[in-house]
């Protein structure tokens, strides 16, 4: 693959170390309290063995029921307030979310416990891989780009089954901090999904995630995953974190065509999310439908290694 083609696949963000909060800028609480957070949030991690077990035999509703528990469960554990605005539409959607931190996954989970999509590698990870396997999880191989076709009407029939998807359409995590804007993935939302949710006939529901410090009443980076961090030092700042607070903001559907043209929808959808001006109403006007995915769109793209590659 050249590398023009290569970046294609590798949608970046402009965040590096100096996106993430200055020592002291965010308040921390003490060592014991730290530990104790650790200490909670393995157990939540443990017990997640017995939920990837107990998941497959579950009717579908107690199955949500569990799987939700244990995300806000998980999450608490880790010393994070989580805060929902809004209500999810009753039938079965294509979510999108920007993509924030490994947190953003315990988010969703815990607002509306759906099937994920996720990069192949995430299958053997320890606990993780068992536990998002058993959750129903599709797993993306991002090294047979020619496959992307076969995901797409893998999550339509997903959706028309009556279950929902959730997706992270940048392809990469970034800090989304105050102005911070040129800090996002070039590229923005990548389109190939949303075709599963045109061709199934299902809404697409924007979910805005926000990180703040309820202590300073500031958006914060504290837990962004980016640039050379590492997961054991993101981990760190959030268990210090002194009331961390993740907002999960649910915006309208939006209810393509049959024949709606899965990039402005893929636009609209960013628009919800990072609340800049939405397509306008004369382009709207001119939908129309576009070939299904191919491996020429740049969509499936790998990420960084040490981002979590729940992308679409």
């Amino acid at each position: 693959m050249s590398a023009g083609a290569h970046d294609l696949w590798r949608p970046l963000s402009g965040c590096d170390d100096d996106c993430l909060p200055a020592a002291g800028e965010v308040p921390t609480v003490p060592v014991a309290r730290r530990v104790l957070r650790l200490v909670a949030a393995s157990g939540m991690l443990l017990a997640g063995v017995g939920v990837a077990m107990l998941l497959p035999v579950l009717p579908a509703r107690e199955r949500q029921a569990v799987l939700r528990g244990w995300a806000r469960g998980t999450a608490r554990a880790f010393g994070v307030r989580l805060v929902i605005k809004g209500r999810l539409p009753r039938r079965r959607a294509l979510l999108v979310a920007n993509h924030v931190s490994w947190l953003d996954v315990l988010a969703v989970l815990a607002v509306a416990p759906t099937r994920m999509v996720a990069k192949r590698e995430v299958r053997s990870w320890p606990l993780v891989g068992l536990l998002a396997a058993a959750a129903g999880t599709v797993f993306v191989d991002r090294s047979r780009p020619r496959a992307l076709p076969a995901t797409v009407r893998r999550l339509a029939d997903t959706l028309r089954a009556g279950r929902s998807v959730a997706v992270f359409p940048e392809g990469t995590t970034w800090c989304a901090g105050d102005g911070a804007a040129e800090c996002r993935p070039g590229g923005g939302f990548r389109p190939a999904m949303f075709q599963a949710a045109i061709d199934a006939g299902s809404p697409v529901v924007p979910l805005r995630l926000g990180y703040l410090c309820e202590a300073t009443g500031a958006v914060t980076t504290a837990a962004a995953f980016l640039g050379a961090d590492t997961l054991l030092r993101s981990v760190g700042r959030v268990v210090a974190a002194r009331h961390l607070v993740v907002t999960v903001t649910i915006a309208a559907a939006l209810h393509p065509a049959r024949d709606a043209d899965r990039r402005l929808l893929a636009r609209a959808a960013e628009s919800a999310v990072h609340l800049v001006p939405p397509v306008r109403a004369a382009t709207r006007a001119r939908l129309r439908p576009v070939p299904a995915p191919t491996p020429a769109d740049p969509v499936l793209s790998p990420t960084a290694g040490r981002d979590l590659g729940l992308a679409a």
